[in-house]
């Protein structure tokens, strides 16, 4: 599963930068983050309850940052195992474009992977909660970075 889509944040691209590599501000905006701890500058460790379908996961697992361009662009790398569940495995290039000083434009493009009993759900709705668990992170981001006044 792939998707590519991008989101307009009021606030300089400094700030935009600086929150994504904030592990308080990534973990307020993972939909069911428990927890997300910088093990060093480009890994985490994380826990994230799930739920796709009739099937509720605890995910624990990694979290790597690579193909650092500071302050443009990173690539995120995810994997976790939830036991009987399976594991899921994913990442997301993501980029900056300052539109004006104080707006920026986050590209980004997501790709998922998961096997074991959420393999056996579906494509249809493997993807749908993946889009939908995506645009959810980047909405929460947004709302976090550049609050509404």
């Amino acid at each position: 599963m792939q998707m590519i889509d991008s989101q307009r944040i009021p606030a300089s691209k400094a700030k935009v930068w600086a929150a994504l590599n904030d592990p308080d501000i990534l973990k307020r905006c993972i939909p069911g983050c428990q927890s997300l701890d910088m093990a060093s500058p480009t890994e985490m460790t994380a826990t994230v309850v799930l739920k796709v379908g009739p099937v509720k996961a605890t995910f624990n697992g990694k979290v790597t940052l690579t193909d650092i361009d500071a302050p443009n662009s990173y690539r995120i790398i995810g994997e976790g195992a939830g036991g009987v569940a399976g594991f899921a495995k994913g990442g997301a290039k993501v980029r900056l474009e300052e539109e004006t000083p104080d707006i920026t434009i986050l590209h980004y493009e997501t790709e998922a992977q998961i096997g074991g009993k959420l393999a056996q759900l579906g494509s249809r709705l493997i993807d749908s909660t993946s889009r939908k668990l995506a645009a959810n992170f980047f909405e929460n981001f947004a709302a976090v970075v550049a609050p509404a006044s």
